[in-house]
């Protein structure tokens, strides 16, 4: 079968679209025909070597940890799944990635697939929709009436959040660029604000009781999003490399979010699209042997702000 991998760290050219063994189901797991995967920026940073210690890798490393396919092979002790099934999930992200014609994927990771969108299309779901999900309603509780300032909100994660959010029955402040703000205002946001010309802090008007940051901010402006929030609120931040400021003294917590595959939940947002609550938005869309080009892309900051699907033959 033919797979993207890299053999060892390094910048983009260090991935090889070549033919590797297809791989067998073990106890616990299926064997999936890849439709797509899609690109996360997780994958450049697994790729360059920078998240070793949280991400171990076995090299050679084939990226892609959503996955949308066929299931096609069944391991000992698997119930609940047959072949044939379409479906979606989010891959472990130390082991073997979904940038290839076939996977193996934990069965417990995977869910069925929404059928109201494209399979491939559907790969643009797990990662980013987990983390908008348990960012808002795990970490933040986020409940009707509250307020919440989605800060970078025109990136994939933010598309979802600022969706799950309005559905929610908050109040939507977002912050976006020009490329990007038409969309997130499509997306549901009540109030958007342009980050590249505003000072966010000073734009939003009144106190908000949730802030996700989705954005490489200074940790100066970090704190002072903090400010903006009332007693007792939360700030969730998906920044890892930068901890999440606290306020003890006003009751306001900082949390750092590390999204985990969750399958229940997953299957809920795959509910949400079928039923016309949430909506899959793709921005490009390229075949797996171009997967090495878009990590190209990646580096020189010329992707587009939505999701990038990776496509594979399979289906």
């Amino acid at each position: 079968m033919k797979a993207v991998r890299f053999h060892q760290y390094g910048d983009p050219d260090v991935l090889r679209y070549e033919d590797v063994e297809q791989p067998n189901p073990g106890a616990g797991q299926v064997r999936v025909r890849v439709a797509a995967t899609s690109f996360n920026p997780v994958d450049a940073n697994i790729r360059a070597g920078f998240m070793q210690g949280p991400i171990p890798v076995t090299l050679p490393h084939t990226p892609g940890i959503d996955v949308a396919g066929t299931v096609d092979a069944l391991g000992e002790g698997v119930t609940g799944i047959q072949v044939g099934d379409q479906v979606i999930g989010f891959l472990p992200m130390a082991g073997p990635g979904a940038a290839a014609e076939y996977v193996l994927a934990p069965a417990d990771a995977l869910t069925p697939a929404p059928k109201s969108v494209a399979l491939s299309d559907a790969a643009a779901l797990p990662l980013v929709g987990l983390t908008a999900w348990q960012a808002l309603f795990e970490h933040a509780k986020l409940t009707a009436g509250q307020r919440v300032l989605i800060n970078g909100a025109g990136g994939a994660v933010g598309g979802y959040a600022v969706q799950l959010a309005k559905q929610a029955g908050a109040f939507v402040i977002a912050t976006a660029g020009p490329r990007s703000s038409r969309r997130v205002t499509a997306a549901g946001a009540d109030e958007v604000i342009d980050h590249t010309t505003a000072d966010v802090v000073a734009a939003v008007s009144q106190p908000v009781d949730v802030v996700l940051n989705l954005a490489p901010v200074e940790p100066a402006q970090l704190d002072a999003l903090l400010g903006l929030i009332r007693p007792g609120g939360v700030l969730v931040n998906t920044t890892v490399w930068m901890p999440a400021p606290t306020d003890e003294e006003r009751g306001v917590r900082g949390i750092d979010l590390f999204v985990r595959s969750d399958a229940e939940q997953l299957s809920h947002l795959a509910e949400l699209i079928d039923g016309g609550e949430l909506r899959v938005e793709v921005a490009r869309r390229v075949p797996l042997a171009e997967l090495p080009a878009l990590h190209v892309d990646a580096a020189a900051g010329t992707l587009p702000s939505g999701k990038v699907v990776v496509a594979a033959s399979g289906g």
